[in-house]
């Protein structure tokens, strides 16, 4: 009876929750490739191509690289950075830096909501929508539950759903974009920036320049979320590919959609919430199209691939830390799944402290989107590099330790060049993390000390709580 059990189990697991190579590659794109960087990147000028390059060569290609090694050793394929992390440093650290993964996420899903709602906003025309903090809130909780309800249908349905959202409301529009603005260019219209040696290459080493290049370090966050999965692969050896893929397709997509939006919008113009739309609707008029009717096309067809973004980061991180309460490292109450596989109870703990991160971001910020969306933003990052820098040095022991262990996939087949070019990443990372806490450029001086004491206590209360939680694990164990 009990095999019966077993077999039928497994067969809903297969049924709900295999992924072609494509599917995870489009599940694992809606969480890396997203346009709610492309303004701020535009707005940054020449310079955000000299930073894209060295954020996607120097750091992102060589983490999806590592995360793949890690992915494909015997016995760490569930878990994800719990399971890599916990086999190199120990329980405690692995744990660590599951929960460091899972709740940065709380305050990207606000960036990724303001995205969407100044996307609305566009749309309907309807501009309070992005200027009046309680509506703000209302909307964002009206996207946030609907997205976490709608997990409960399964990881292969999710990936489905994925892939339509990501090709129709990210994909496309940003090709549509790129496509325009080469039109745009074409057809001989003024630029609003200069690409040549002396504009490209920060030519200071500043707090200003050091500013500039954190968003582009989250852009290529993310990478290694849905390693989870690989289980559910047809084929697991692909992963390293998939990961390969998208690190050569997110750079591509980053690079021509910030230069579309800084080279055919003046700086002043371009806002971080609502920059994509708006740059549409400009761009698409001087072209000699309806940008306005268009824009607004534009606009729900974006919000709802952000949409599909935020409802992965929901499935993604959680599957982690479902092994990670099964382990004894939450209570028991959260080691359930539904009949699909699902850890509902978990994303549903998840998306209730994003409601507390949204209601402090959004009330605190007022009418300004951007300081909110800035925020967002910096604490998103800062608490993702956290993240990084324990599964940099992770992987630096498990090369010098362990390098016996059989895995399916080397970065490089020499350790010393593999822990090399760790330490280079670690060293970006370290860097990144503490540039987060400067203000970004434009914060109005009386919202400068928020800024700064907001990302300080974020990150304080995410260190310790993981600490505090461990404590108690080997009580939760014994449940």
């Amino acid at each position: 009876m009990n095999n019966e059990k077993e077999d039928w189990a497994l067969e809903q697991d297969l049924k709900y929750n295999r992924l072609t190579a494509f599917k995870l590659f489009a599940m694992t794109s809606s969480m890396v490739i997203s346009v709610d960087e492309l303004a701020p990147f535009g707005k940054t000028g020449a310079t955000a191509l000299f930073y894209l390059l060295i954020a996607g060569i120097a750091w992102f290609i060589p983490i999806t690289q590592m995360a793949g090694e890690m992915a494909s050793i015997d016995g760490w394929e569930k878990g994800g950075i719990f399971t890599w992390v916990k086999g190199s440093l120990g329980d405690k650290m692995g744990w660590t830096a599951m929960f460091y993964q899972w709740i940065h996420i709380t305050v990207g899903m606000d960036t990724m909501m303001y995205v969407i709602i100044g996307a609305l906003s566009i749309a309907f025309g309807t501009p309070w929508f992005n200027t009046t903090p309680i509506v703000r809130f209302i909307l964002m909780m009206i996207i946030l539950w609907g997205a976490t309800a709608i997990q409960v249908i399964g990881i292969r349905k999710i990936g489905r759903i994925a892939e339509w959202l990501f090709i129709l409301g990210i994909a496309l529009p940003v090709i549509l974009l790129i496509i325009s603005f080469f039109v745009y260019l074409a057809q001989g219209h003024p630029v609003h920036m200069v690409i040549n040696w002396h504009t490209i290459v920060p030519h200071q080493l500043n707090g200003t320049t050091l500013v500039a290049f954190v968003p582009f370090m989250l852009a290529f966050c993310g990478g290694e979320a849905s390693a989870p999965h690989v289980k559910n692969l047809d084929h697991p050896k692909s992963y390293s590919k998939v990961m390969l893929a998208l690190a050569a397709t997110a750079i591509c997509f980053d690079l021509l959609g910030s230069m579309a939006i800084g080279m055919t919008v003046p700086k002043s113009e371009i806002q971080n919430s609502t920059g994509f739309v708006y740059t549409y609707g400009k761009l698409l008029t001087s072209i000699g199209l309806p940008g306005d009717l268009l824009q607004k096309i534009v606009g729900v067809m974006l919000a709802c691939g952000i949409i599909g973004e935020l409802g992965n980061w929901i499935a993604g991180p959680n599957q982690g830390m479902y092994e990670a309460a099964k382990e004894g490292y939450m209570p028991k109450f959260f080691a359930k799944t539904t009949k699909h596989g699902v850890p509902i109870r978990i994303m549903i703990l998840q998306s209730a402290i994003v409601t507390i991160s949204a209601l402090l971001i959004t009330f605190t910020s007022g009418a300004d989107a951007d300081f909110a969306f800035n925020v967002s933003l910096a604490a998103t990052t800062a608490q993702y590099l956290m993240v990084y820098m324990i599964m940099l040095i992770a992987y630096m022991v498990l090369k010098k330790k362990h390098e016996d262990y059989h895995r399916m996939y080397y970065m490089s087949k020499n350790p010393k060049l593999s822990i090399a070019i760790a330490i280079l990443a670690l060293i970006i990372t370290v860097v990144a993390f503490f540039v987060t806490f400067v203000p970004a450029q434009g914060t109005a001086a009386g919202l400068r000390g928020i800024y700064v004491w907001t990302l300080i206590g974020m990150c304080a209360i995410v260190s310790i709580l993981p600490l505090v939680l461990y404590h108690w694990h080997e009580k939760w164990q014994k449940q």
